[in-house]
């Protein structure tokens, strides 16, 4: 448990410090680099949104036919 919880610290110190560093070093003003950031949030989570909405027709196509090919309860 002990190790998770160093794991996770570790990992939340080096994303503030590499958010910090790219802040302060990007060549863009702060405000252009936070609407580039929240521009590619934004196309990361449509791609996301179309990814899952092609999957769960492929799930739901996938459970119709097995629905069909199952025999009828008796």
């Amino acid at each position: 448990m002990r190790k998770i919880a160093s794991l996770f610290l570790g990992l939340a110190l080096g994303a503030g410090v590499g958010a910090l560093v790219v802040t302060l070093f990007a060549p863009t003003s702060g405000q252009q680099l936070i609407a580039n950031l929240k521009a590619g949030w934004e196309e990361t989570l449509a791609a996301a949104r179309v990814a899952s909405a092609e999957r769960r027709a492929e799930l739901e196509a996938e459970l119709a036919a097995k629905r069909l090919s199952l025999p009828p309860k008796k």
